[in-house]
């Protein structure tokens, strides 16, 4: 009798063990664990002379967003022919009206979503330490002045306005030969900080960023055309939705603060 409790004790004991192993291991399955939510990766085409304020711009975004943006920065004539050669590209924003006019004849973007998001100065810097007697743009035509740095005009919107600008005081016949003309804004910065030209026609933006330059002067207004830096959706988005999204926000209060920040005039 007593061996009879003792083998129903020892059956009851495993029977026991294994409902509890039983829902345990059904808990485990019911249960898988939930991976974390990949964020929408979001591919941006911007002109240089944005980079240290979207760069900032970026870290409050994607701290408060679902979001990874992943910025393609060249002159704005480079990005827009990247475009129309297929490149993988949510937003656009230029330093001119002209790419983004060029793209929406060819349908390229979404006219709906086009933003003027800032505008800029065109200045004429010099090394921190030159004693150049620079004082206008005209100077350039001194003869202390044997190369000053300036963008591609046909691809670096601030290339354009210079030219422009030197045009309308009727000096560019005069100064051209003079110019070096690197790919982007700035290389022009750089040039000018490292020496290798003794003036150059940047943003105001531009210079601000540096502390090796100074501004000898500022274009007059009405020399050139208004420096407006618009944006819009391009056509072939992966993710036109969160691309407008983060145009709507560089336009906000919160993105505009961070643009004047860095010296940028708002377009109200």
């Amino acid at each position: 009798m007593m061996l009879t409790h003792r083998l129903y004790a020892k059956l009851y004991l495993m029977i026991c063990l294994m409902v509890i192993f039983l829902v345990t291991g059904c808990g485990k399955a019911q249960s898988p664990a939930v991976p974390p939510v990949q964020p929408v990766e979001i591919n941006v085409s911007a002109a240089m002379g944005l980079k240290d304020a979207l760069g900032e711009i970026q870290k409050k975004y994607e701290a408060d967003h679902p979001v990874k943006i992943v910025f393609n920065l060249a002159s704005s004539g480079a990005l827009q022919t990247q475009i129309e050669q297929g490149a993988p590209t949510d937003l656009f924003i230029s330093a001119a009206s002209k790419q983004i006019d060029e793209l929406q004849k060819k349908n390229l973007i979404i006219p709906a979503t086009r933003k003027n998001l800032v505008g800029d100065r065109l200045v004429l810097i010099v090394p921190k330490d030159s004693r150049l007697d620079l004082h206008s743009f005209q100077d350039l035509t001194n003869a202390s002045v044997t190369r000053f740095g300036m963008g591609v005009p046909e691809t670096v919107p601030a290339g354009e306005y210079a030219k422009q600008v030197l045009g309308k005081l009727q000096v560019w016949e005069t100064v051209k030969e003079k110019a070096v003309m690197p790919k982007d804004i700035h290389s022009v910065l750089t040039y000018v900080e490292t020496g290798n030209v003794e003036a150059g026609i940047v943003f105001s933006t531009v210079a601000a960023a540096s502390d090796k330059v100074k501004v000898a002067a500022i274009a007059p207004l009405n020399s050139h055309e208004p420096i407006i830096f618009p944006g819009a959706v391009v056509s072939s988005a992966k993710h036109p939705k969160e691309a407008e999204a983060f145009l709507q926000y560089l336009t906000s209060s919160d993105g505009m603060a961070v643009f004047t920040n860095y010296g940028f005039q708002g377009m109200q």
